[in-house]
């Protein structure tokens, strides 16, 4: 069975997105830690990021590192942070959070709640970042 995040990249369900290639794609996470928490994933679904192969392990950093210097450039912060959990969804991720505070970044907080126009608006900056 296919992966929510399978879904999000086949375009079955929408989603707020930063950048595509042949190999990965990131999107905006609808349950934000911070304004322009992106989620960076590859195409190809596997459980865990540490079982992808080797080519792709490799090539994401590139392909996370673009997106997050497009975060910096457009979102008041001081640095974009990088986290792989891979609990939430069995689809390897990475997880990009501008912040400008570590609690920001901290995972037992509830996420920040942000509007559909300002998520659209976020997701905007981006991609014309990139």
């Amino acid at each position: 069975m296919a992966s929510i995040f399978s879904k999000i990249i086949s375009g079955d369900i929408p989603c707020y997105k930063i950048a595509e290639s042949d190999h990965f794609f990131a999107f905006l996470d609808i349950r934000p830690l911070a304004k322009g928490h992106t989620l960076v994933v590859p195409k190809k679904e596997v459980d865990d990021l540490f079982d992808v192969d080797d080519e792709t392990l490799a090539g994401i950093m590139p392909f996370a590192k673009k997106v997050a210097h497009a975060l910096k450039h457009t979102i008041d912060c001081k640095r974009v942070g990088m986290m792989v959990i891979g609990t939430e969804v069995p689809h390897a991720h990475i997880h990009l959070i501008p912040f400008t505070t570590e609690a920001q970044i901290s995972v037992t907080r509830p996420p920040i709640s942000l509007s559909k126009l300002e998520m659209e608006a976020i997701a905007e900056k981006v991609r014309k970042a990139l």
